[in-house]
């Protein structure tokens, strides 16, 4: 699972604006691809340098610039300065531990986004920081590995007869991130697998008293605890992003594509509400683990407790016995020995008896 909290100590004592890269080198070489479309035509090209891409933003179609890698700041000023986006924007693209946002400004239109993965190999959620840029004709997208998320949005544009290839640069921001969204429920359904066998796992062994078993229920739930945690922590403002999203009366948003964007934010609530449910889930099963130690905790204080009430009386006998007085009838009884043994021997079974009866054992 990724930390929660990722450093920002390398922007200590920088101008606001500053182009830092705040994250992990997660590919040897930046590539630039390009997607060039109409309803009548499509071209797909892959560039090394921006300057590659200017021919296609000056046409009446809509361009889709995908940059994989972030670590090569100067690809990212390069972009800056063609499309006049502001070095703040370009500043959080950089910023990988930038929480989900959303920004309108005059000529463009910025959205960050988390985008979560479940590596089934490890049986973990991985984040990825995605931003998406929707500006007059064109979208462009900067994400830090090469892993192709978006190959179904490729795919629906190859297809001449969908929908993605009659509509504006508007409708495929809202595809991108819409397939972001997906991912989400994919990730959930995993979880929602561990957190069942978890579950299931505590219930089944309620009763155990084998030690191996609790220690490894409570790693579990930990671990399951965190991951939830997190995932909490991206869609929380992920919500906020995606409903001011929908609200943005930019002129870049056609009316056409508003619904869409609106039916978005109600798989973010659903999505929401599904990891609510799992977290109460995961409480439940933790509660029930408690209970569970509790009680193998309460089983083994209810034996001790009995042994050291056997004993309190014998301790007793034996005392008497154990004192130096020469005038004690017993003493020189040639039986004596023996008659304390039976009596430490019948009062031993006659509390463990009574505490049978009781149903204290």
């Amino acid at each position: 699972m990724p930390k929660l909290i990722k450093p920002q100590s390398p922007k200590a004592g920088l101008a606001p604006g500053t182009l830092v890269y705040l994250g992990d080198k997660k590919v040897d070489k930046v590539s630039i691809q390009i997607m060039d479309y109409d309803a009548e035509s499509l071209k797909e090209v892959s560039v090394t340098r921006p300057e590659k891409c200017e021919e296609y933003l000056d046409k009446d179609t809509v361009t889709w610039i995908h940059v994989a890698g972030l670590h090569e700041i100067g690809i990212i000023e390069k972009f800056g300065k063609m499309l006049k986006i502001h070095d703040l924007v370009l500043e959080d693209v950089l910023n990988t531990a930038q929480r989900p946002k959303f920004e309108d400004h005059e000529n463009l239109i910025f959205v960050v986004v988390k985008m979560l993965h479940w590596v089934a190999e490890e049986d973990d959620v991985v984040a990825e920081h995605v931003a998406v840029l929707l500006g007059p004709g064109y979208v462009l997208t900067f994400q830090e590995t090469d892993s192709d998320i978006f190959g179904d949005v490729r795919e629906r544009i190859r297809t001449t007869t969908g929908r993605a290839r009659s509509v504006g640069a508007d409708y495929l921001a809202y595809a991108l991130i819409d397939a972001i969204m997906d991912q989400y429920y994919v990730v959930l359904e995993n979880v929602d697998d561990r957190v069942e066998v978890i579950h299931e796992s505590v219930t089944t062994n309620a009763n155990t008293d084998t030690l191996k078993v609790i220690q490894r229920l409570r790693k579990e739930l930990v671990y399951m605890r965190k991951e939830l945690v997190y995932m909490r922590k991206m869609l929380w403002p992920l919500r906020e992003t995606i409903s001011s999203f929908e609200g943005s009366e930019s002129a870049m948003i056609q009316d056409a594509t508003r619904p869409y964007i609106r039916d978005l934010y109600e798989h973010t609530i659903q999505i929401m509400d599904n990891l609510e449910l799992l977290r109460d889930t995961l409480t439940s099963a933790f509660e029930i683990y408690l209970s569970m130690v509790s009680n193998r905790m309460n089983d083994s204080m209810r034996v001790l407790t009995v042994i050291a009430t056997v004993f309190i009386p014998l301790t007793f006998v034996a005392g008497i016995y154990g004192m130096n007085f020469e005038v004690m009838p017993e003493l020189k009884w040639p039986y004596g020995y023996a008659y304390v043994w039976a009596l430490m021997g019948a009062v031993g079974i006659g509390m463990l008896v009574f505490f049978k009866r009781k149903n204290w054992l």
